[in-house]
């Protein structure tokens, strides 16, 4: 049986999580779904970023420990991903005993490249990144994803020689080894590698920071948060000795957003091949989402839960809105208005309401039974292929397709005037045609939309019409308020 790895970035828990979040998640959870479903044997990891200086501050703010923070936010991660139907086999989290152990091994296991210096530098705490002076200036001198000045830092940390394999890596995008998709994303790291890649810091003072991984054979630091946890793709596997890290790495499929390219598509590849690894089939990269048209904020009274669309469309409605309306390759939006038109017109008309008409059909013309179901015929080629390039929106189009395909055939043939001429044995043809199409629109839809899929299997298996209480998609007549 072929393995199959995919992984999702690991949200930093220093606040809830939101949308943009959840799309990632539900990118993930299909791919995994539709590679369980040909045949795969899938580990799916997702997990929690738990150290750094953004976790103690936030801690220190609510006055507990950062265990205690870090552990009230996980169980509402866990909470998230069963509301949302995530499939996923694997959860790390940084702050785990396994982790942390592993991770001192990769430290070690890189010994050879890491070395000691000292380093002044412009730091946001917010981001937990050091920003050049250029950078520092253009924004003059404050971070605009935190509204807070840069610090002037100054101390002796690790450094690991990520300029050593700045050509390694840009052959292994350009040849292929590691995709990088939207082809976008590959353009921009590849101008970034034509630069140069500078040695990175690794470590912090544990003066300044103790919430972190200890660095082995040096008491006076903790291991830099957007260093350790990029190695929870490998820890979750058992780094280095467990059967699984040699079964399933190297990932098939790694998920991040826009915002933390460089971080995985240089300073990660540059980690496997100091460990002599090979590196990710894949780096998908999607974009951001905004919401009514503006980046989300508490200010603006825009934010919105993934449990406020759940509560007011179901699970599957709002999977089909961020899977196929928001660019697979691009940036998004949500706003209330479009998801009822989405859903109203694409959900409720087009599909529930074809699977509403050929049940009612078969229900009054054939007592409820549907005779022979002829095989699918139709090419998922181009389906496939959207999967298999992180194309959602392309693939949901395909089904689609299919949707009003059938609505169309039925509204051309008009099987009721078919019935009133008598004519049974091919009225049961007709029908039965449509239940096969249907059925595959069922199985395309699985990966994508689990409940309704399973859904109209059931209603169809068999032979016999099972009518479903109510209809797929019952209607909503409103705009939803913001929430």
């Amino acid at each position: 049986m072929s393995k199959y790895y995919i992984t999702t970035s690991i949200p930093y828990v220093n606040a809830e999580l939101h949308i943009g979040h959840a799309m990632e998640l539900l990118q993930a959870d299909v791919l995994a779904r539709y590679h369980r479903q040909n045949g795969y044997d899938v580990v799916f990891a997702t997990g929690s970023d738990e150290h750094g200086s953004k976790i103690a501050e936030k801690a220190a703010e609510k006055g507990v420990t950062n265990q205690e923070f870090v552990d009230a936010h996980v169980t509402a991660f866990k909470k998230l991903l069963k509301e949302l139907q995530i499939t996923n086999d694997r959860f790390t989290r940084t702050t785990s005993p396994d982790h942390e152990k592993r991770a001192q091994i990769v430290w070690k296991n890189l010994s050879k490249y890491i070395y000691k210096n000292s380093y002044i530098g412009l730091y946001c705490v917010g981001c937990e990144e050091f920003v050049t002076e250029q950078k520092a200036k253009d924004n003059n001198g404050v971070c605009p994803n935190h509204n807070r000045p840069y610090e002037q830092v100054k101390e002796e940390n690790h450094f690991f020689a990520l300029s050593t394999f700045t050509d390694k890596i840009k052959q292994a995008i350009n040849d292929g080894t590691l995709q990088i998709v939207p082809e976008t994303r590959k353009h921009e790291i590849i101008q970034l590698l034509n630069e140069g890649l500078d040695d990175i810091s690794i470590s912090r003072s544990k003066e300044k920071l103790t919430w972190g991984v200890a660095v082995p054979s040096d008491s006076s630091q903790v291991m830099y948060v957007w260093f350790e946890a990029l190695l929870n793709y490998i820890t979750v596997l058992g780094y280095p000795d467990s059967p699984d890290m040699a079964a399933y790495w190297p990932a098939d499929v790694q998920i991040v957003g826009k915002d933390i390219l460089r971080f995985h598509a240089a300073i990660w590849p540059g980690i496997l091949l100091g460990l002599g690894l090979d590196l990710p089939k894949k780096l998908y990269v999607h974009g951001f989402i905004s919401s009514e048209g503006k980046k989300m904020s508490k200010t603006l009274g825009n934010v919105v839960a993934p449990a406020d669309i759940i509560d007011t469309y179901k699970l599957d409605a709002m999977r089909y809105y961020f899977l196929r309306h928001i660019p697979s390759y691009g940036d998004g939006d949500f706003n209330w208005q479009r998801m009822n038109e989405v859903y109203n017109n694409e959900l409720a008309n087009e599909l529930g309401n074809g699977v509403g008409r050929v049940a009612a059909m078969i229900s009054k013309y054939q007592d409820n039974i549907i005779g022979e179901v002829p095989p699918a015929e139709h090419d998922i080629h181009e389906y496939q292929l959207a999967l298999q390039e992180c194309r959602f929106d392309r693939a949901l189009e395909e089904v689609w397709e299919q949707v009003r395909g059938l609505n169309q055939y039925i509204d051309a043939v008009k099987p009721w005037q078919i019935a009133k001429q008598g004519d049974s044995v091919h009225l049961q043809e007709v029908l039965a045609l449509c239940v096969s199409n249907l059925l595959e629109i069922a199985a395309l839809l699985a990966p994508f939309l689990p409940d309704t899929s399973a859904k109209i299997a059931v209603m169809f298996k068999d032979g016999i019409v099972r009518p479903l209480d109510e209809p797929l998609f019952p209607k909503e007549q409103e705009k939803p308020t913001q929430k």
